[in-house]
């Protein structure tokens, strides 16, 4: 079985590459470019699960209770938990921007719609705008 300082560092650098990916993916939002974002996002849900494997082998350590009397490991824990923290705050500050980035992408795509003179407009059954080009066109008399 491994150290479980080893894990703990381990544990360190996956939520540090986490961090990385949020800061990529904030990039990523603000010049949209989505496949990008979709990319990131893959990488993203791979970390969380070495992430969670991981917590499940520090947890299941012979030694986890070291976790809270070794001076080394209560450091690498502290060091994790900030990490980790950040990364929550990412996230809220990335979801965020990918919902404000929906909003305008929607009132931009609305606009579109309403530009086109000859159709006419309706509204989906989701409150989208949809063009409908036969709009009073195919009235039998």
């Amino acid at each position: 079985m491994a150290a479980l300082q080893d894990l703990l560092e381990f544990q360190l650098k996956s939520a540090q590459s986490l961090l990385a990916l949020f800061e990529q993916e904030k990039h990523a939002i603000t010049q949209r470019i989505s496949t990008d974002i979709e990319q990131i996002a893959k990488q993203k849900m791979a970390l969380v699960t070495t992430l969670g494997d991981t917590d499940k082998r520090i947890e299941a350590h012979p030694q986890v209770k070291s976790l809270t009397e070794d001076d080394v490991c209560k450091q690498l824990m502290q060091q994790i938990q900030e990490v980790i923290q950040q990364c929550h705050l990412a996230n809220e500050v990335n979801g965020q921007a990918l919902e404000r980035a929906h909003i305008s992408f929607n009132k931009l795509n609305n606009i579109l719609n309403q530009s086109q003179s000859k159709m006419g407009m309706t509204y989906s059954a989701d409150g989208q705008t949809k063009s409908v080009s036969t709009l009073g066109t195919n009235i039998k008399a």
